[in-house]
């Protein structure tokens, strides 16, 4: 539950000094969109007049300030920093995206300064602190910077993706099959070699996109490691050292090393 406090806006004296916002604020955007989310329409859910809830918020921007602090509390991170600081990034990876997938609306949410509402604030003190020990303050924020874009980036495609599929009717292996024809004139024309290649011989198109967002996740924190004194390596780092990389379900494959070895 996401409760306001009241403000010093005149006039008589709230009812009561917090107005308790339940899960319609951000179920009714999951369901119709962020549009629905008037002031009027939140006040009818809450059992308020819409002038009451502008005694506890002043603007329709603050409201949805409010809601998306809230989402953020659904990002567990429990327990953070633990020590492994890929165990806790994967972690939170996952969380963040299982929250932008369950309320796509956050998608649309244009946000170029943070709020700092109290759950942005905890997710800050303990993302953060993961790599505290490791980098510079400066270093920390990039690197936390590249990840959320990542993150983010990845999401939002796949939202917009789902969103395609749903307003055109067909699923994803029914769009794919409509658009064989003119794919396959493409790579039989012979003018677009690198687009070809992607067609012919590129595996994580034909990934699920959980197994697509891990894929590039990997690569990111492979890039955050890169960052890191050796000091840092994290064990879930060295588990993987100690094994065969997979690129993908049932395809296994050697790593680069030891490719070259058997090489020589």
């Amino acid at each position: 539950m996401l409760g306001l406090r009241g403000g010093g806006a005149r006039g008589p004296p709230p009812p009561h000094r917090r107005a308790p916002i339940p899960a319609g604020p951000t179920g009714t955007p999951d369901a119709e969109g962020l549009e629905v989310a008037t002031m009027r329409r939140i006040a009818a859910e809450i059992g308020a007049g819409a002038m009451s809830l502008y005694r506890y918020v002043p603007s329709r921007d603050n409201l949805v300030e409010l809601m998306a602090d809230r989402l953020m509390g659904e990002i567990d991170v429990t327990g953070m920093p633990s020590g492994d600081w890929r165990a806790d990034l994967t972690r939170y990876a996952d969380g963040l995206r299982a929250m932008w997938l369950r309320h796509p609306w956050i998608a649309t949410v244009q946000r170029s300064l943070p709020s700092f509402g109290p759950n942005q604030l905890l997710l800050i003190e303990r993302l953060m602190g993961v790599l505290d020990a490791f980098v510079s303050i400066d270093d920390n924020l990039g690197l936390m910077a590249m990840l959320n874009s990542y993150i983010e980036g990845t999401v939002r495609e796949e939202i917009s993706s789902a969103e395609e599929f749903r307003r055109s009717g067909l699923s994803e292996s029914e769009w794919m099959a409509r658009s064989y024809p003119y794919i396959d004139r493409l790579v039989k024309s012979g003018e677009y070699p690198i687009f070809t290649k992607i067609v012919m011989e590129a595996r994580q198109p034909h990934l699920s996109r959980d197994d697509q967002f891990r894929h590039g996740l990997q690569r990111v924190l492979d890039c955050i490691a890169a960052a890191l004194p050796s000091t840092a390596e994290s064990p879930m780092s060295a588990h993987r050292e100690g094994r065969e990389e997979q690129d993908g379900p049932g395809q296994a494959r050697s790593r680069p090393s030891e490719r070259a070895s058997r090489a020589k």
